[in-house]
């Protein structure tokens, strides 16, 4: 999966997740069914171009990636008025619905692949069919080992095309421990999740879904060393960053 990820010069390449202004399909993937994934939206400027992925919270709120969403390296947002979300199709340029957006709220402690998620709010509320349905957030860690889902349009390897059909995708969690180990990002705000080679997400998936029992624990938000190596890749944990969300939900 991809979006326009943002690639940080070091030991290893740091890759946000993301196409052209905010941008990620899933590496190693297979077509979902509609219906299968019905929290996940895509995020797209006007135009109708894909950009990011999302999760549908509840009649007003999507969860996304901040990188989707900032003006540059920055955390101010770009207008409301440069996006809109498709709801309810497996494909990315037809179907569904598109909604227009009333605000962005970007979390202002984002920033070196950290506390990479944003909230959006639609103009109308979501109107709940069989394909289009809000997710639960996490309300515990996920357990090293287990089986996470991970969803979106993101591209088939680096530098490929995006998919017209949604892919899914099975990884693995592994704990803050083994992500240091891994990659040196052994943040608490961070899940990684890991795959063998080939598989994985990549630009274009970036602000997608991660899952585990039915419920939202990971918003994509980089790779390293490119798409679909043997490196896990990088997801903002909703547990971590539920009280941001819901709080600013409500407000």
């Amino acid at each position: 999966m991809a979006h326009i990820f943002k690639v940080v010069a070091a030991i290893l390449a740091f890759v946000a997740l993301a196409n052209g202004v905010p941008s990620a399909r899933v590496v190693g993937g297979v077509n979902a069914e509609i219906g299968q994934f019905p929290h996940q939206v895509s995020l797209q400027r006007s135009d109708g171009s894909h950009t990011c992925g999302g999760s549908i919270l509840n009649e007003n709120f999507i969860l996304t990636a901040a990188h989707c969403v900032v003006v540059g390296n920055g955390i101010e947002a770009y207008p409301p008025h440069y996006f809109q979300v498709r709801l309810g199709s497996v494909q990315r340029t037809v179907g569904g619905t598109l909604l227009k957006l009333k605000r962005i709220i970007v979390n202002k402690t984002y920033g070196n692949f950290l506390n990479d998620v944003a909230l959006l709010e639609v103009e109308t509320p979501i109107v709940w069919t069989k394909n289009v349905q809000p997710i639960e957030m996490a309300d515990t860690e996920v357990p090293s080992g287990e089986d996470v889902i991970v969803s979106g349009w993101g591209r088939l390897y680096t530098g490929g095309p995006i998919p017209h059909h949604l892919q899914y995708n099975t990884l693995k969690a592994l704990s803050t421990q083994e992500c240091g180990t891994a990659i040196n990002m052994g943040y608490d705000s961070l899940i990684c999740l890991a795959h063998e080679q080939e598989n994985g997400v990549c630009n274009g998936d970036s602000g997608g879904p991660a899952t585990y029992q039915g419920k939202l624990v990971g918003v994509a938000g980089f790779v390293v060393g490119g798409c679909g190596t043997s490196n896990p890749d990088g997801y903002a944990k909703v547990y971590y960053h539920r009280q941001w969300i819901e709080e600013n939900m409500a407000k």
